[in-house]
């Protein structure tokens, strides 16, 4: 049975190189009926952090990564850990080290200026004396001849000689365990038959390897899945903008529109660019993955996060946008349903959090017209039809965007003025500038009470300018 893993560090957030690899391990999985297991590596007692898990574990529900078991933590499993040091070092196959990190440090040093690559000596290899004070660390004896070889379902075969590979330290001098031990038995114990990580770790493999055969486990598949570039062709960072997942998030940014853009990092399917999660589950194969780095491109995201507004149903995309209304401090039940919002605003943005922003104006009051939009629309021309609307629109029954089209097109005709000698003094008077929806969706949103009462702060506006000009 197909048995895959995530397994992040908690010493930061979940970036989208991880999210990816978790994404590749989901649909592995789930496509082959299989099991998807959360692992949370937190032996590296300096620098993970609370938060940091929160954060990995968030970034996984956002992303709707739902996982069949887990998540496990390495800090509750060190007596394991400890049970199966005792076993290698019981069997010969590892030993305790007395060597300090000084001697260690000079050892690299010499070796790198002889041009050499760094790596233990083996002092203690074949017994060392206890050193009074001294609390020793544990190294696996690894293999001295031959090499390692694997087939990684990504990058073809993989062969290393053992004389590059040092003894591994296992356990460091207060007994915790180091990532390469307890990785192997944590992918040992819990049957992962298909380990997909970034090939940053194929260095590690090796090592592992020898690992996994003195403790006489049977070997998972490998596959080394290829990182992730900025657009200028260096590694994705800080400096490329977003790059944890919950940033993309706060971002306004879709679930389902970053799911399709990572899964398109380094996979395709032919030239479909859109995937639902049951098509990509279908068809995703790891042996696919191209072995090429690929580049991420904020514009593809961007398409991508239109389309999902615009396709999904807007109650889904209303629940992802009612986030960003809390986030931004604007009462969601000042104003229209969110799914109307969606339904009018998501041709016009980008994102949710610009959704947001540009939709304040139907659950707040604006403080002042932009100066702009006031000084070429709310001239004392604008007047008379600000006021022949305001008549029409308070004489209406059906507050709807029919209807209200209807209202201005009459008036305007009334008038025998053109649509935007209506529309846009409508406008500024509606939303305090001269960008907005369509004149009867922006009407319809504002609502009946805040429209009217808004259009006369436009009027009393046009009725001061002209006083105050003569």
């Amino acid at each position: 049975m197909m048995r895959t893993r995530f397994a992040p560090s908690p010493t930061g957030y979940l970036h989208v190189g991880g999210a990816r690899t978790a994404l590749f391990c989901y649909l592995q999985a789930r496509h082959a009926d299989g099991t998807f297991i959360l692992r949370i590596e937190d032996t590296d007692l300096e620098r993970s952090t609370p938060e940091s898990v929160q954060a990995i574990l968030d970034g996984m529900e956002w992303m709707g990564l739902d996982y069949d078991e887990g998540p496990f933590y390495q800090t509750q499993r060190f007596d394991r850990y400890a049970e199966v040091v005792q076993q290698l070092l019981d069997e010969g196959k590892a030993y305790h080290c007395y060597c300090s990190k000084e001697r260690i440090d000079a050892i690299r040093e010499e070796q790198m200026k002889a041009g050499l690559k760094p790596r233990y000596d083996g002092r203690c290899r074949h017994g060392a004396e206890p050193v009074e004070g001294v609390k020793p660390v544990v190294r696996f004896r690894n293999p001295q001849e031959g090499e390692v070889v694997f087939d990684d379902l990504v990058r073809g075969r993989i062969a290393i000689s053992n004389d590059e590979l040092d003894d591994l330290v296992i356990a460091r001098p207060d007994g915790s365990p180091t990532y390469n031990f307890t990785v192997v038995v944590d992918d040992m114990d819990m049957q992962v038959s298909l380990v997909i990580r970034g090939d940053d770790h194929i260095n590690n493999t090796p090592r592992q390897i020898n690992i996994y055969q003195a403790l006489g486990a049977e070997l998972p598949d490998f596959a080394h899945v290829p990182m992730i570039l900025g657009d200028d062709g260096a590694r994705l960072s800080k400096r490329h903008g977003a790059v944890s997942v919950l940033q993309y998030r706060d971002d306004g940014y879709l679930p389902q529109a970053l799911v399709n853009y990572l899964v398109r990092l380094g996979w395709s399917y032919g030239d479909q660019e859109i995937f639902s999660l049951a098509e990509m589950i279908e068809l995703f194969d790891i042996h696919d993955v191209n072995r090429k780095a690929s580049a991420f491109n904020t514009d593809k995201l961007d398409w991508l996060n239109q389309h999902y507004m615009r396709e999904l149903p807007a109650g889904e995309v209303a629940k992802h946008l009612a986030w960003h209304f809390d986030a931004a401090g604007i009462d969601s039940s000042a104003g229209p349903a969110l799914e109307d919002i969606v339904g009018v605003q998501a041709d016009r943005v980008k994102t949710l959090k610009e959704m947001a922003a540009q939709s304040r104006v139907f659950y707040e009051d604006y403080e002042d017209f932009d100066a702009g939009a006031a000084k070429k629309h709310l001239r004392p021309v604008a007047e008379a039809p600000l006021k022949a609307i305001a008549a029409k629109l308070e004489s209406l029954a059906d507050w709807e965007a029919e209807a209200l089209d209807r209202a201005v097109r009459e008036t305007a005709a009334e008038l025998e003025v053109g649509m935007g000698k209506i529309a846009q003094p409508l406008r500024v008077a509606l939303t305090g500038t001269a960008i907005s929806p369509s004149i009867d969706k922006t009407l319809w949103l504002v609502g009946r009470e805040r429209s009217l009462a808004r259009i006369q702060k436009a009027i009393d506006f046009v009725e001061a300018r002209a006083a105050a000009t003569g």
